[in-house]
């Protein structure tokens, strides 16, 4: 945050120690379904294929200003802080499009700091500090989103970022219901999502610690009880019950693309196991897609959730905006060494999700048989 998160999201540790964590994968072969085992020169060229990347990007962060490696991104979240006052009041109007309109603020930013502020915050990319960086965790994971962060981090970055499409481990299974048939997990599931986030973080939280669940509920009950205090107070709401469907149905505005997205740019693309997986660089390449820019979920989601997830994907530590300047030089680089970079529309991928529901929705997805490497 799953439910098992809105991209569930990160404790930050030390920004080096994050990024070695968070880059690092075991090593083993790679492969292309008719090839012959992987030798130990080929092993050692796609390491230094990765080598050879980290170096362009790494170029490419050195010669940026802190504002496009962390301010403008955080301009953005603090354009949406600003704009809360606006919402709520829209919302004391008798005029139904000002009405809507006060919906519409405060949906999108809801979705802005529940998905791009947890996102970005969860890879240490808000701040270079260690403090700021766990605070910004636990304001957007913790206090807007609803969530735990110390599950978020597991399944987010240490899972779905160490063993991208690993079945079992980081294969977005947390997304698949295969109780609901296509059309009611495509259409109607996404409405609950406001209400399942938090009663799946209350279920995540018997793991924890007892110090870490007493933060964690009152973290939370700030988060929500703040929302509705808001809507009856400053919206003058007279109506609790209202109030209530207010926060649901703003909280709920961008349910359908954040489901939707999720499993788009994973789900349906090559499948590992963990003895047979391909190293970084191929399964980054492999099993990630791009969809296009889009101005309002590049707002609310992030480029490295829409349009730059594979360099995301590469180079997790990267803000949004890093991602967007580094994009050029990352697809560029893996066409030319004959590497796959996946991109797809988002009508596309929602027509073969309606097709194919059973197959990439329902059923165990076909482990992909890499024994070497084009």
């Amino acid at each position: 945050m799953d439910p098992d998160g809105r991209r569930r999201v990160a404790g930050n540790p030390d920004r080096r120690q994050q990024k070695a964590k968070e880059t690092e994968t075991p090593e083993s072969p790679t492969c292309n379904g008719n090839c012959g085992d992987t030798g130990p020169a080929e092993v050692a060229e796609e390491g230094m294929l990765m080598r050879e990347l980290e170096a362009l990007v790494q170029e490419v962060v050195k010669t940026s200003s802190w504002w496009e490696q962390h301010g403008l991104d955080c301009f953005i979240l603090a354009l949406n802080f600003l704009a809360l006052p606006l919402g709520f009041l829209c919302l004391r109007s008798q005029s139904i499009l000002v009405f809507a309109l006060g919906i519409i603020i405060l949906g999108v930013v809801h979705h802005t700091f529940t998905v791009k502020g947890s996102h970005l915050a969860s890879h240490g990319a808000l701040s270079k500090s260690k403090h700021w960086s766990r605070f910004w965790v636990l304001f957007f994971v913790e206090v807007c989103t609803s969530f735990t962060a110390e599950q978020a981090t597991h399944g987010h970055v240490k899972l779905h970022h160490g063993y991208t499409n690993v079945v079992g481990l980081g294969d977005s299974s947390t997304w698949k219901l295969p109780i609901l048939n296509r059309y009611v997990y495509m259409f109607l599931a996404p409405f609950m999502i406001p209400i399942i986030t938090p009663l799946v973080a209350l279920g995540l939280l018997r793991k924890e610690e007892p110090r870490v669940v007493l933060r964690t509920l009152c973290l939370m009950s700030l988060g929500l009880f703040s929302h509705y205090w808001l809507l009856i107070t400053v919206s003058g709401f007279q109506s609790s019950g209202f109030a209530l469907l207010c926060m649901f149905v703003s909280r709920g505005l961008l349910a359908h693309p954040y489901l939707h997205v999720n499993i788009f740019q994973h789900i349906g693309l090559p499948m590992f196991s963990l003895d047979k997986k391909p190293r970084r660089i191929h399964m980054m390449s492999l099993g990630v897609l791009n969809l296009p820019r889009n101005p309002i979920l590049d707002w609310t989601f992030g480029h490295s959730i829409i349009s730059c997830h594979v360099e995301h994907h590469l180079f997790p530590w990267l803000s949004d905006n890093m991602c967007l300047k580094v994009k050029p030089v990352v697809s560029q680089f893996l066409r030319r060494n004959h590497l796959p970079y996946n991109e797809d529309s988002y009508l596309s991928r929602f027509g073969l999700f309606l097709s194919r529901y059973e197959e990439l929705m329902v059923q165990a997805p076909p482990i992909t048989d890499i024994v070497g490497l084009q």
